[in-house]
């Protein structure tokens, strides 16, 4: 019996040895394989993400700075920074030594900590001593260009794994990419006949993250090193125009169109020979926007009265304060929450704004950006150009009980809107168009990637900016994510098709929903007592201050022994509640841990020791069958 226990005994010792040289092993020789079990498959690296890093002809460095030990007192950052150090062993794994990671633990007054702070790394203060912890990410390439995460913010996991590939692209292509604009009467870039009016803040604004170029309004071709062309309010474009547009859009060039049923910021004067007639404020792309699946009535605008912004005008009994129907203040509700360009954006204002309807024989895919609330209606365009008065459009209110959709992006196969070529166009005129121009449409067909806005008055100054004064110096400040917008779009634009396909992961803090059930009831138990006492003491508070008040206005005044022993009964009564109040106060936080204490016991010691006396239940069975 002693025989058979020692090479029992030595079998499991061999057992265990051979075990961890397993572990050991295959942790040396097998990191590429990976079994992911999570429902949204969390650690999967998206197709998008694995051709960008496969791609990488030179080395990335990614130093991530992770204080685990100083956030261990914020658990949900803890398993936020394993969870995103987690990826980045992923994405390292695949990229065939191609990207260098390197896993710092910048501890307080550390030499590491000093690194995090010169790589522009923000941290977050951790206890009262001032010790700072750290969540970012700093990449380098071979040519020294720098991309940094000061800090990953927890609100945006759904974009994790974007905005890590993101910071790997623009590494591995550091050139500052470039957007043409193509305007056709809008003073963006300024009026020259006014050195008064400067260009528009939504430049300035590009002009920190893009080459920005100014093409005018009348191109016939666009440059192929141009990465995103943005058209603005195209009037009465020349047919080159818009076969140049065509050709870049099919040939893979990615865009992004504003156009508008009523411009609030177009200053067309009428016409001298027509002084009667109303000038045209609209604008359109003919025969493009149909070939792209879409289509935008000049004639029509969007209302709604959930988002409408309120304006002050003047009535019967003086100024007041009215919904604006034409002039949208749109929320979070409004925005894609799939989409990197809508996906982190708060509020929006856009002033008449047309409507974007999908045409029943698109061949593309049509994705709503931004929609009004379901609380909207078509206004008409001259009924509001005749009607400046808010309250007679407020009158003629009436939902439809539909949501308006505002901006949409179109990705998928498109056709030219030439197929004969531009001579052969029943809007073709040699002396006006020029016969030099291209006889026949280079491109028939291509994949595209256009994001449209049907509003220009998004971009201009009144519905985003307020100037502040501040030293004598005029600056903007916004007050809108009008910006943010139009750059999320068009840096997401600009980036490779590999870039633009992330998907937006699912979310890897998971509540228990049980757990969240029992601590709102247990909430809602003590919440009414809370409520109760905190009315008890207010009320005994405000009798108090009474008393005081009454004697602190005349202070020769002398209070009765009524008063007096009124008093310090108030003050008993207030001290008794606050006692009661945090007594009650403290027994829900009791609650709460107590209820995570018995889920912390039934997981980490129950479920182990029901496991272990299996284990020796079977061991004592097996040796008395024996």
């Amino acid at each position: 019996m002693m025989k058979k226990n020692i090479i029992s005994g030595s079998g499991l010792l061999l057992a265990a040895a051979l075990f961890v040289a397993l572990i050991i092993l295959v942790n040396a020789t097998l990191t590429n394989w990976r079994l992911d079990l999570t429902e949204n498959k969390l650690f999967t690296l998206s197709e998008g993400t694995v051709n960008i890093i496969t791609s990488l002809e030179e080395p990335v460095v990614l130093d991530y700075y992770f204080s685990q030990k100083q956030l261990t007192g914020l658990p949900s950052l803890s398993n936020y920074g394993v969870r995103i150090r987690d990826m980045l062993l992923e994405i390292a794994a695949h990229s065939d030594g191609k990207i260098i990671l390197n896993v710092i633990d910048a501890e307080p007054f550390s030499e590491e900590e000093d690194q995090a702070v010169a790589g522009g790394l923000q941290g977050v203060p951790v206890n009262n001593a001032g010790d700072r912890a750290y969540l970012g990410l700093v990449g380098t390439n071979s040519t020294d260009d720098e991309r940094v995460i000061p800090f990953f913010q927890a609100d945006r996991e759904a974009a994790l794994e974007y905005d890590i590939t993101k910071l790997i692209y623009n590494l591995a292509h550091p050139k500052k990419r470039v957007v043409a604009i193509l305007n056709s009467s809008l003073p963006v870039f300024g009026d020259v006949d006014d050195p008064n009016i400067g260009p528009w803040t939504i430049i300035s604004t590009l002009d920190e993250f893009f080459e920005v170029r100014n093409l005018g309004e009348n191109v016939t071709s666009i440059d192929p090193d141009v990465d995103v062309l943005m058209v603005i309010h195209p009037k009465n474009l020349k047919l080159k125009t818009r076969f140049a547009i065509d050709q870049y859009v099919l040939n893979g060039g990615k865009a992004m169109v504003f156009v508008d049923p009523l411009a609030e910021s177009d200053r067309t004067p009428p016409d001298p020979a027509r002084p009667s007639t109303m000038p045209d404020f609209d604008s359109e792309l003919p025969g493009l926007l149909k070939q792209w699946g879409v289509e935008i009535p000049t004639e029509k605008v969007a209302g709604d009265i959930n988002a409408a912004m309120h304006v002050q005008t003047r009535g019967q009994r003086g100024p007041r304060e009215i919904a604006y129907l034409p002039w949208l203040r749109l929320a979070r509700e409004s925005f894609n929450s799939d989409d990197f360009a809508t996906s982190e954006l708060s509020v929006v204002h856009m002033g008449t704004s047309g409507i974007i309807r999908t045409l029943d024989d698109a061949t593309t895919r049509v994705t709503p950006l931004i929609e009004t609330t379901m609380q909207s209606m078509v206004l008409d365009r001259d009924f509001l150009i005749i009607q400046r008065d808010p309250s007679v459009i407020l009158d003629n209110f009436k939902s439809e009980e539909k949501k308006q959709v505002l901006a949409v992006r179109i990705q998928g196969l498109a056709k030219t809107a030439f197929p004969n070529g531009i001579s052969g166009d029943k809007d073709y005129d040699e002396d006006k168009d020029g016969a030099d121009t291209l006889k026949n449409s280079q491109i028939k067909e291509g994949e595209i990637n256009v994001i449209v806005v049907a509003d220009t008055d998004i971009l201009t100054d009144l519905f985003w900016i307020r100037t502040r004064s501040y030293f004598g110096m005029d600056l903007p400040q916004p007050i809108a994510d009008n910006g943010n917008f139009i750059v999320n779009s068009i840096d997401n634009l600009s980036g490779s098709n590999d870039l633009i396909s992330l998907r937006s992961r699912g979310e890897f803090t998971r509540p228990f929903e049980r757990v969240e059930a029992i601590r709102r009831d247990a909430e809602l138990k003590f919440r009414e007592h809370e409520q109760e006492l905190q009315a008890k003491l207010q009320e005994a508070e405000q009798k108090l201050q009474a008393l005081q008040q009454e004697q602190g206005n005349d202070a020769n005044m002398i209070l009765t022994p009524e008063q007096n022993a009124e008093m310090e009964k108030l003050r008993d009564i207030r001290l008794q509640t606050r006692k009661e109040l945090r007594a009650v106060q403290h027994e829900l936080k009791k609650n709460i841990e107590g209820l995570g204490s018995k889920l912390r016991i039934i997981n980490i010691g129950l479920i182990p020791l029901l496991i272990t006396l299996i284990a020796l239940g079977t061991g004592i069975y097996r040796v008395n069958r024996y």
